[in-house]
């Protein structure tokens, strides 16, 4: 790869390059939902993607089937939100039916990685073109007439989307493999403890006991500061992230990331909590049930809870992490017609079992590489998100160009 800089004070068409339209270089299917009744979670039918679809990977997620499609898009066709969050793409494994919130993306020259990661780098042009009173979408002839500078040599197309495909397969392989070690974990945990259970005690071996969350753990709930006043936010680095249920979502076992900070005053003024590293947290509103592991000081939301260890527990943030995944939430939660949620008061009295310090200590010896492993898999993900995203503006503005890519 080559650098090309220009000196110019308005921006320059690379050579070999063209300004274009969206619609001229693909096919753009915009969705049209079946009817409801026609929906199912079985299988039978085709696939369904409708309204906001989870792009938290590169390859869309299967959640629900029709079996009266509609629109139908073939394997391997860019799938596009059109309503919000517009903007977000993902790639269709398989033959799909789109509804109205999506629309199907086609390069006409078949270079549908280079699709992808354009569409990617487009995001904040094409938000900024969203019209709604209700929610943001974008028509298909307003997507069609997005403005686009491309290579006009299809193998630089193939080589600029190789160099950040790169990143993202190796990217989803750390991501597996991190999948792959916790299942472990589990297991783990469950041939250690799975066989009792804090409602038969008398079954428990000697020198373990059945205790409370809340004796083992100082448990805090994250604050929010008044919303009005704009001050105490910020999208940009100030001071610590503040997690929200999103975040912990978005996340894996670990948490390095918010989409928010506050503000050193507002912490103070407002009394916020402050998380320590290598804590687990838990989500017990709306999205009950959600957990992950701090990687810093960090802060919440109230609708997190914070589970800091005690000096005096034989427990550790790993071993609570592996026990609360196979808690069933739901069976304590009270469900309104506005929020599930299981309170403060409720976590605290939850019943676990406390094994004998020494089984805690093998536990841990055998439980925390697998942990560790997992927390050195995350860095490397976020070292190579940084660096694509570093990379995408750059190649897709042909500020960086890829050479040997060949005229063929």
């Amino acid at each position: 790869m080559t650098d090309k800089n220009s000196h110019n004070s308005q921006f320059t068409i690379p050579n070999g390059w063209v300004e274009t339209t969206l619609g001229e270089v693909c096919e753009i299917i915009m969705g049209q939902s079946p009817k409801g009744e026609t929906y199912n979670l079985e299988g039978n039918g085709l696939p369904f993607y409708q309204g906001i679809t989870e792009f938290d990977e590169k390859y869309v997620k299967i959640k629900t089937y029709t079996s009266e499609p509609t629109k139908v898009i073939e394997p391997n066709t860019i799938l596009f939100s059109v309503r919000a969050p517009v903007g977000r793409v993902n790639f269709t494994k398989h033959k799909s039916c789109i509804g109205r919130g999506n629309a199907g993306l086609k390069m006409n020259n078949g270079n549908q990685e280079f699709l992808f990661y354009l569409l990617r780098f487009l995001e904040k042009q094409i938000q900024n073109r969203t019209s709604g009173t209700v929610f943001d979408s974008i028509s298909g002839k307003e997507l069609k007439e997005i403005t686009i500078i491309v290579p006009t040599n299809p193998n630089e197309q193939k080589a600029i989307a190789s160099v950040l495909s790169a990143f993202d397969d190796k990217i989803e392989l750390l991501r597996e493999q991190n999948k792959t070690l916790e299942e472990i974990g589990q297991t783990i945990f469950k041939e250690w403890f799975g066989k009792y259970s804090p409602e038969r005690p008398e079954e428990l071996p000697e020198g373990w006991r059945v205790g409370k969350l809340g004796e083992e753990f100082d448990i805090t709930i994250g604050r929010t500061p008044p919303r009005a006043e704009s001050q105490w936010f910020s999208d940009t680095p100030t001071s610590k992230k503040w997690i929200s249920i999103k975040d912990i979502v978005n996340s894996g076992t670990y948490i390095f990331n918010s989409s928010e900070y506050l503000t050193d005053e507002a912490i103070e003024k407002f009394n916020i909590p402050i998380i320590p590293e290598n804590t687990t947290i838990l989500s017990f509103k709306m999205t009950v049930g959600k957990l992950t592991i701090t990687t810093e000081e960090m802060l919440s939301n109230e609708a997190i809870a914070h589970l800091k260890l005690k000096n005096d527990s034989v427990l550790s943030s790993e071993f609570i992490y592996l026990c609360l995944k196979n808690l069933n939430f739901n069976a304590l939660g009270s469900t309104s017609s506005i929020v599930t949620a299981i309170n403060s008061t409720m976590i605290k009295n939850l019943e676990v079992i406390i094994p004998y310090h020494e089984t805690m200590k093998k536990f841990d010896e055998a439980i925390q590489p697998i942990f560790a492993k997992i927390k050195d898999n995350s860095e490397q993900i976020q070292t190579l998100a940084r660096t694509r995203d570093t990379l995408l503006p750059k190649l897709m503005k042909g500020e960086l160009r890829v050479s040997g890519f060949g005229n063929n």
